[in-house]
């Protein structure tokens, strides 16, 4: 069975999305991103744009204030749902791994 879209999220999807629990512009989303990753993870403007339209689209973002070419998002309650479900897969997934680790002789 397929996957719903934002069922799980890219790396940069995840970061983007971490961004905008305050609101943000997006030259503003990509200078965080690297200043929070220490330069790990980079978001160029082309993926950038293309994801704020698709998370515009799905009710997970909204646009705040148009300056000009200037736009501001912010997340919303369904973007709050998705950034909350990502983080308790991502804490699962390691968890899963702790417990591997642990228990590898028993398998």
């Amino acid at each position: 069975m397929p996957r719903e879209k934002f069922e799980a999220l890219t790396e940069q999807m995840f970061y983007i999305l971490l961004c905008l629990q305050v609101e943000c512009y997006g030259m503003d989303i990509m200078q965080k991103i690297r200043t929070l990753t220490d330069g790990r993870v980079n978001v160029g403007p082309g993926t950038l744009y293309h994801l704020l339209d698709d998370f515009l689209q799905a009710g997970i973002i909204r646009q705040t204030q148009v300056q000009g070419r200037r736009r501001c998002y912010l997340l919303t309650e369904k973007g709050a749902a998705v950034l909350e479900g990502e983080y308790q897969r991502l804490k699962t997934l390691t968890e899963d791994y702790r417990r591997f680790q642990k228990g590898v002789e028993d398998l």
